[in-house]
């Protein structure tokens, strides 16, 4: 069904059951899964899945990426686990809706996997949720998991 998957990875229990989801549909054609993460100042300290902190509202740029790293290693450990082979971390800047756009664009997937909620949720009820900028702006399938 879908070759190239990719799945934005926030840190929140939505993300881990996307990822779950999109296991079941790469294993389906051998696919390839491209999880992304973009660290993201937030007004309140998440709890993070796979056993990762929350990170203070005040860490630097540099704090929230190596937590980023850690939960897309921690993803792709998963995902290998849930029977992937081919799973590639991505780390990227700025909006979150645009960078999982341009990831898509870039890498040319056939589908996103995402939570229909993550740790911004308080944001994305005055200015509208990543999930919904996604499926709205995506030239590929989008599958939000909630």
């Amino acid at each position: 069904m879908f070759h190239s998957i990719l799945v934005p990875i926030d840190g929140s229990e939505g993300s881990r059951l996307a990822l779950c989801v999109a296991c079941k549909l790469a294993r389906q054609e051998d696919g390839r899964l491209l999880l992304l993460h973009v660290p993201e100042a937030l007004p309140h300290e998440p709890l993070l899945v796979w056993g990762i902190g929350a990170v203070p509202t005040e860490a630097s740029l540099e704090k929230r990426q190596q937590v980023g790293r850690d939960l897309l290693e921690r993803a792709g450990e998963e995902a290998r686990t849930l029977g992937v082979e081919q799973v590639e971390p991505l780390l990227a800047q700025g909006d979150p809706s645009q960078a999982i756009l341009s990831a898509a664009e870039e890498h040319g997937v056939e589908a996103i996997v995402m939570g229909s909620r993550g740790l911004g949720d308080l944001k994305g009820l005055v200015v509208g949720s990543v999930s919904h900028k996604v499926s709205h702006g995506a030239e590929c399938r989008v599958i939000t998991v909630s």
